[in-house]
């Protein structure tokens, strides 16, 4: 696999990838970056001139638990009567945004009952519905499923961001694919009709995948397979440039790659400032000898922080299937993506390794031909060279085997730590996800039109971004938008004239608010408690 993946690298794959990722909105890939020489440079692996960078535009989610984003507010509240009214005010706040929520959030899960997997046929046959009523049904709840993805930041991804995912290997060396036969291709195709998306990926009338956040995976061990596979494909790298063949798999790619060229650099310069750089160290990358087979060495991918995956399996001629699989996982690495896809098929050997397997019969057989017509055929010649393609298969093959036990065992792990949960329980996640997430922005924004007074826009922007980073170490692209219209609806924040907004008083802003029913169920509930 390694030898596969790593010829079409040189075949120019790498530098088509380059043109088309940079387009973009949330992952640059800025593959094959020229090192710079420094005088000293310390890193987790001795990496070779070119290196695999991705750059990261920031997300609006803030990484903060509301319970230590309020308290920590409260107290840079210089008065204990103020950091009373502030708690109290954010207590408010919760409980009033999820009532907003609640009949929307009912709605969905009602909706999903309908089309649970498990039980969702049997209350489908309840209903004694239609089949277009169960399309329309359907339809909704995709809607009212999209805009909670949308409130909780998750992304779709698109097709640039699985290109960048798949650009690279890290611990899945398997060519994973999609059994398109064993899913619908009917419910997420209607909907992006009359839904449509940017940027959709090519799989997006079978399955969808939502991502958000950035993190950071490294793995330590010896990988000797994969080392001497690391070897073995710039040997044969090495053997194409020799005869020419790289430049014939690569003029196509080559020529598209030049094209964009101009475009590319236009990019890169505007993204250069204020950006986050991720380093893919990989084995590709390193300087692999036969003296440092034996030790042990980093590798590092970025992750999806968090992946809910969404598909239909395809109907069967007895039975049309209704039910809609919602899977959640946690801090999966790019270039294993593959892993939380559905319906896979089991992998075998490639292409690529069937190719080996007959240039190594039939150059073993042209030797050993040409050893028996000599005059003087050596017996211990042709047992070398019989020996040699023999022994080369045999790598090749149990390469292969020790990939389906290392797929084997990451395809348990996704099931087991990776998957957080799936149906109703992701749902529900969402669901208080979105809550959360709306409080957090309220609560953050009135804060600073607290402390700091009338602001613009832009200013409240900045200065609740920069709050999060000094205060918790955290950045965030802040949806100041979103905030100040939920402030406006609460009425606890108007503009003047000029378009400045700015806050009513603690006291006040507890008044417009007012009592709410969790309120007076706490209060009754203690009430009962102390009699």
């Amino acid at each position: 696999m390694y030898v596969c993946m790593y010829v079409c690298v040189c075949g120019g794959f790498s530098a088509n990838l380059d043109r088309t990722l940079y387009t973009s909105k949330t992952l640059i890939y800025l593959g094959q970056k020229k090192k710079e020489r420094m005088a000293t440079t310390e890193t987790t692996a001795k990496l070779s001139k070119n290196k695999d960078v991705i750059r990261l535009e920031r997300e609006s989610v803030i990484p903060i638990l509301k319970p230590k984003l309020t308290v920590h507010l409260a107290n840079l509240i210089e008065h204990s009567s103020d950091r009373a009214e502030f708690l109290k005010l954010c207590k408010r706040v919760e409980y009033t945004i999820r009532a907003w929520y609640t009949l929307q959030f009912e709605d969905l899960m009602q909706l999903y009952s309908l089309f649970d997997p498990v039980h969702g046929t049997q209350k489908l046959q309840q209903q004694n519905l239609s089949a277009d009523e169960i399309d329309i049904l359907e339809q909704n709840f995709l809607r009212y499923l999209f805009q909670v993805m949308e409130k909780s930041n998750f992304k779709i991804a698109t097709e640039e961001e699985i290109d960048v995912a798949h650009s690279g290997q890290y611990l899945l060396n398997l060519p994973i694919t999609v059994d398109d036969s064993k899913l619908d291709k009917k419910l997420l195709k209607t909907y992006f009709e009359s839904h449509p998306h940017e940027d959709l990926p090519d799989f997006s009338d079978k399955y969808i995948i939502f991502r958000r956040g950035i993190g950071i995976d490294k793995t330590t061990d010896y990988f000797f397979m994969e080392k001497v596979d690391a070897m073995i494909a710039r040997f044969w790298a090495w053997i194409l440039r020799k005869t020419r063949l790289e430049k014939v798999l690569s003029r196509r790619s080559n020529s598209r790659s030049k094209k964009d060229s101009r475009k590319d650099n236009e990019i890169i310069s505007e993204a250069e400032d204020d950006a986050l750089y991720v380093e893919r160290i990989r084995l590709e990358n390193m300087d692999l000898s036969f003296r440092n087979l034996s030790s042990k060495i980093t590798i590092q991918e970025p992750t999806f922080d968090r992946i809910i995956v969404i598909y239909r399996r395809a109907s069967s001629r007895i039975k049309a299937e209704r039910g809609i699989y919602v899977k959640h996982f946690k801090n999966i690495p790019m270039a294993d993506l593959e892993i939380v896809l559905p319906e896979k098929k089991n992998p075998s050997l490639t292409p690529m390794d069937w190719v080996k397997f007959l240039i190594s019969a039939a150059v073993g057989l042209v030797a050993v031909v040409g050893s028996v017509e000599m005059p003087k055929a050596d017996l211990w010649v042709m047992f070398a060279i019989l020996s040699t393609v023999i022994g080369y298969c045999a790598k090749i093959y149990f390469t292969f085997q020790q990939n389906m036990t290392t797929y084997q065992n990451l395809i348990t792990q996704s099931m087991y730590d990776k998957q957080l949960d799936s149906g109703k329980g992701t749902l529900l996640h969402l669901c208080d996800d979105v809550i959360q997430q709306e409080v957090k922005e309220v609560i953050i924004s009135f804060f600073i039109l607290m402390e700091q007074g009338k602001a613009t826009l832009e200013d409240l922007d900045q200065q609740c971004e920069e709050l999060i980073k000094d205060e918790f170490g955290e950045d965030c692209n802040f949806d100041v938008d979103d905030a100040v219209h939920k402030l406006e609806k609460l009425g606890i924040v108007s503009r003047d004239t000029i378009g400045r907004y700015y806050c009513v008083g603690l006291k006040r802003a507890n008044e417009i608010i007012g009592t709410t029913t969790e309120e007076l169920v706490l209060k009754a509930k203690q009430g009962s408690l102390s009699a």
